[in-house]
This record gives structure tokens, sequence and C-alpha cells, in this order.
């Protein structure tokens, strides 16, 4: 079984910052390529960024510039550093963990509003 869980999520002003941090079962960890999505309310669920199991990263023009995602092999973490926020970018963030392309892992979520 691989356990995915997110942490970090809050409430934080226009262009503030904040880092969520998705932890992996240490098993899988580098071998599994990590996404983050996120859900604003009344909305589909979108993919942000991607990181391969050597680190290479994908980001959706949402994130380009603003957002960066990174793995920290010491605690089996993908961390997603965003700056810069808007109130747009208020949604449940989600981390998935899969190997390649099979069905993988979802996590609980934690939510992001950003709000004056």
């Amino acid at each position: 079984q691989v356990q995915v869980v997110e942490s970090g999520g809050d409430v934080v002003q226009p262009e503030g910052s904040l880092r969520l941090s998705c932890e992996i079962s240490k098993h899988v960890f580098n071998i599994y390529t990590v996404d983050w999505f996120r859900q604003a309310p009344g909305k589909q669920r979108e993919l942000v960024a991607t990181i391969s199991p050597r680190g290479t990263t994908t980001y959706q023009d949402s994130a380009k510039g603003r957002f960066t995602i990174s793995r920290v092999s010491a605690n089996n973490t993908v961390s997603l550093q965003m700056n810069n926020l808007k109130p747009g970018d208020t949604a449940v963030y989600y981390c998935y963990a899969r190997f390649g392309e099979k069905a993988g892992y979802w996590g609980q979520g934690t939510q992001v509003t950003v709000s004056s």
C-alpha cells in the first residue's frame, strides 16, 4: 500500500507565499512520478505541476513562473512552493503519486485560501 499525505495548506493574503508538502511512502518514493492537482469550488480538478522520479518538472500555464515543484529525498517529500499567490489559486490541492501512466494514489487534499 502507498501512503500519500499532504500538508501545508493555509489562509494567505494575495501576493503571499505558501509551501505545500506531500509525503509519500518510502518504498516507492524514488520510482514514482508525483503530480500536484487542485480543485476550486464548482470546478473540475486540474493539473498544476509534475515531477518525475529523476526530477524533471513540468508546469501548467497557471503555475509557470510562480510555483516550483521539487523532491526532498531525505524525507520522502515532494514540495510545491507557491509564490505571488492570487485569489484564483484558492482551491483544495491534491497530491497524486503514480508509477508511469498506471493508476496511482491520491492524498486527502489540503485547503489553500488566498484572501485579504
